[in-house]
């Protein structure tokens, strides 16, 4: 009598559905940069203003991180998912009336209900993928689930390019041809864009919720953690040096990402805007008749290519070489292509900045696994609730980098990064060492 696979492998199936919740936030965190640059004329922004939108967003990871893992230590991986869903679509539906209304804070409020959401699928997502079968392949199962992550947030330069962003560019020269009231009616115009695309992305998550609300869950090392008891912040911060440097190379981590994310359309147009990648004009069939921003989307979107590439690629040698080696690599050449961008600049410094996608690609997961490695049941959660919390560094950087970029132009924004990578390397080659390990 043959065995249901389900029976010879009862973490496939969950593991297939938790694989999903990795490209929907794909989707929800690549479209924001899309947001920035919209939101530069749709509200009337400066360009620190529009990188608020990062803020909130990451905040949304910060305020909810550590909520959302004692509600999973209270209630489980199987709810903590349901909830995180909900939130998620609950944002992306308030985009409709926020673009009727117009009103930046409400649009703020939405991203910030969507980051919670997210805060939620996160914890439990990059944890549960990593105790859902042996230990010592961990780091793998978890840049592997990533890989979805790096499929989905093509799109969302894709779609902000061809249904958010305007078929006009409004620069100051067409603004002085037209009356108050015309450039009021355009703004109104633009707005209104974002509608459509946040209520497909509302209804899909609704359906994913559906999903996994009719698909058993299992709850893995629950009775150890309940039998472990209460596990304290600060205490399990001091306890684990490798967990509190890690929360600090997350924070840098995705600063340096949504940095480079939010502003690339503010990068591309700086530092080339005539000049494009015969490659995204050839798959994307640039015209003449395409906006400099729609333009500069299309080459983002080919960046996240690179991205999932790098993803594809880091997670295939990890199965050839230890995950941490991998990652000095990536983080290594990261810090060298920033320095490139910030001394070339121009369209050399364009392809650096593209190029730097494909070493961030293995970042977030590897250091997530380094961060929690060697922990308990009863401590993991709240361990991956914290590093979940550094996502926070997303919220703080980007309206630093464009407050630089004020005072010194978007080469001088590129610091950021800069830094922020070379604490990643600092902490691939040192701060990851598990006390009682060998390293």
């Amino acid at each position: 009598m043959n065995t249901p696979s389900s029976q010879r492998n009862p973490y496939l199936l969950p593991f297939a559905l938790v694989c999903s919740l990795f490209f929907l936030w794909g989707i929800a965190n690549s479209l924001n940069g899309s947001l920035i640059r919209h939101f530069q004329f749709a509200l009337d922004l400066k360009r620190w203003q529009a990188g608020i939108v990062d803020s909130a967003f990451y905040f949304g990871y910060f305020v909810m991180a550590i909520p959302a893992g004692i509600f999973m230590r209270k209630f489980g991986y199987k709810r903590g998912i349901l909830a995180g869903l909900l939130l998620y679509a609950g944002g992306a539906f308030l985009f409709y009336p926020a673009a009727d209304i117009r009103v930046y804070g409400f649009f703020l409020f939405a991203l910030f209900t969507i980051a919670a959401g997210l805060a939620f699928l996160e914890t439990a997502a990059n944890l549960y993928v990593t105790v859902l079968g042996d230990k010592k392949d961990a780091e793998w199962r978890i840049n592997f689930a990533q890989s979805f992550n790096g499929i989905s947030i093509i799109l969302g330069p894709v779609i902000g390019s061809l249904f958010i962003f305007s078929k006009k560019e409004y620069t100051q020269e067409v603004l002085a041809t037209m009356t108050p009231e015309q450039i009021n009616s355009a703004r109104v115009e633009e707005a209104l864009s974002v509608q459509g695309p946040y209520l497909v992305v509302a209804g899909v998550v609704l359906l994913v919720a559906l999903l996994f609300w009719f698909t058993k869950m299992p709850e893995v090392g629950r009775e150890e953690e309940l039998a472990e008891g209460q596990v304290g912040i600060f205490d399990l911060l001091r306890k684990y040096r490798h967990l509190s440097l890690g929360v600090l190379a997350q924070f840098a981590n995705v600063g340096a990402q949504a940095t480079l994310w939010g502003y690339f359309v503010d990068f591309k147009i700086d530092f080339a805007k005539d000049e494009h990648l015969g490659i995204v004009n050839t798959i994307y069939r640039v015209t003449a008749d395409m906006t400099p921003d729609q333009i500069a989307g299309f080459h983002a979107a080919a960046a996240l290519v690179l991205f999932m590439l790098g993803r594809f690629l880091g997670t295939w040698l990890m199965t050839r070489m230890e995950p941490r080696q991998v990652l000095s690599y990536y983080c290594l050449a990261a810090v060298a292509l920033v320095a490139a961008a910030a001394l070339l600049g121009g369209f050399a410094g364009v392809v650096c900045i593209m190029l730097t996608y494909f070493c961030q690609s293995i970042m977030f997961p590897t250091i997530f696994a380094l961060a929690t490695k060697e922990m308990p049941p009863a401590e993991s959660k709240l361990a991956s609730s914290l590093v979940i919390m550094a996502i926070v560094g997303g919220a703080i950087m980007p309206p630093l980098a464009g407050l630089l970029s004020q005072s010194g132009g978007m080469k001088l924004a590129l610091l950021v990064p800069f830094v922020c990578f070379a604490y990643v390397v600092w902490y691939v080659q040192k701060g990851w060492k598990v006390r009682g390990l060998e390293g």
